[in-house]
């Protein structure tokens, strides 16, 4: 199985290539555009500021790699960051144009609270999903963050969080899942996300096309 996380110089790269690698996988630490192509499955992490990343992901080539891949309904996980760019447009630091593959905008947390969003909070679950195999409701998992997603279609928001206000967590748009939170960092239902992601979304995706490529 080729699974690919995207290297666009993002900080938590190793720290999600070693989370993949305890469930018995060898991800590809890449910004190579055929390498994304040609995946199994995709792994967009992310930290710092959603510009920052767009800029990388343009100056790579990589911005048209994934908005093509994440078309043809290919498996795709965003984390933190890598969930904010899948939206039209960020605020943070002004007006980002983004990747668009979801249709809404990155705003900031409410006033009143600390800023960043940093630590375990709850995610309550809004929906019945394979990425929740075995993942209790209201489980705690670990944030860092000062935005949030805020995506048109409220039906996508798989799971919420309180924290000043009701923000998606967790987005689920067909084989798309992106987490504002960091599976990497949330110890076994951490992993237990990703094991989810790999085993219940990207193998039976992998079965459809070998069948479909035997008729």
């Amino acid at each position: 199985m080729k699974i690919v996380i995207i290297d666009y110089g993002a900080g938590n790269l190793r720290s999600v290539y070693k989370a993949v690698g305890k469930l018995g996988y060898e991800p590809k630490i890449t910004h190579v555009p055929d390498d994304i192509l040609s995946a199994d499955a995709v792994i967009l992490p992310g930290v710092g500021a959603g510009g920052d990343t767009m800029m990388a992901l343009e100056r790579l080539g990589l911005v048209t790699p994934v908005k093509n891949y994440v078309a043809k309904n290919s498996p795709f996980m965003g984390i933190c960051i890598g969930m904010q760019v899948l939206l039209t447009g960020t605020e943070e630091g002004g007006w980002h144009e983004c990747l668009d593959i979801i249709r809404g905008r990155v705003i900031r947390l409410p006033e009143g609270q600390k800023i960043p969003h940093m630590g375990w909070n709850q995610v309550k679950q809004k929906t019945v999903h394979p990425i929740f195999t075995g993942i209790p409701d209201n489980a705690n998992f670990y944030f860092v963050h000062s935005y949030y997603a805020n995506p048109e279609d409220k039906k996508l928001i798989a799971g919420e969080t309180e924290y000043g206000v009701s923000f998606p967590s967790v987005i689920i748009k067909d084989n798309l899942v992106a987490t504002q939170f960091h599976p990497e960092k949330s110890g076994e239902l951490g992993l237990k996300i990703y094991d989810n992601f790999i085993k219940l979304m990207v193998e039976p995706h992998r079965q459809k096309l070998a069948t479909a490529g035997n008729k």
